[in-house]
């Protein structure tokens, strides 16, 4: 279960590291968007490659970050039944879900995404609009997202596993960080302290 263990923790930094960076796409996206509506109204051109880059780095922000969501626990689920259990039976039900539906489905998606990709990048396949872009980039996405998906899937089933056989504490249990605010208030008042110990 060590090895294991290593391999999760080594997952959770690879997803914590993409994540961070992922939202980057999301203000690109924002910002190609509202300056192509700028050109668009004041010098009446238009560009189908601005768009279409704008959902490609749309779908990117979100196929690359669902493995960071499901790392901190933010995907949807429904709690109507699931928080009314224990710890341990939550803990079964998500080890099921992982094992049964996630992993079946993230295989699925790379079973039929791979070649999907493949096929997109040998043909040089582009956008039937007028000015479109190549299509490869967007399809890569795919297999990159569920790939990482995959992977956190595994690395949150491990934990599970690990924490109902007593080896780590809960996984799930949310790490509630200071702000940058509340770090600098931390700051100045043991400066203050440290300076009446001084007087």
């Amino acid at each position: 279960m060590n090895a294991l263990l290593k391999f999760s923790k080594a997952v959770d930094g690879l997803n914590s590291f993409i994540g961070r960076y992922v939202i980057w796409l999301i203000l690109a996206s924002t910002v190609i968007s509202a300056v192509n509506a700028i050109v668009r109204k004041v010098f009446s051109v238009g560009s189908n490659a601005f768009l279409e880059v704008q959902w490609y780095l749309f779908a990117a922000s979100f196929l690359i970050a669902s493995a960071y969501t499901l790392l901190n626990g933010e995907h949807v689920k429904i709690d109507v039944v699931y928080s009314h259990f224990s710890k341990r039976t939550q803990m079964w039900v998500d080890v099921f879900g992982f094992a049964a539906f996630l992993t079946p489905v993230c295989v699925a998606m790379l079973w039929f995404g791979v070649p999907f990709f493949l096929n997109g990048y040998r043909s040089g396949e582009i956008s039937t609009n007028a000015g479109g872009l190549i299509r490869w980039p967007v399809y890569a996405l795919i297999p990159i997202g569920f790939s990482l998906l995959l992977l956190q899937g595994w690395s949150e089933l491990i934990k599970r596993l690990a924490f109902l056989q007593g080896l780590i504490e809960d996984p799930t249990a949310k790490k509630v960080a200071k702000t940058p605010e509340e770090e600098l208030a931390e700051a100045i008042r043991l400066l203050a302290e440290s300076k009446n110990k001084a007087a």
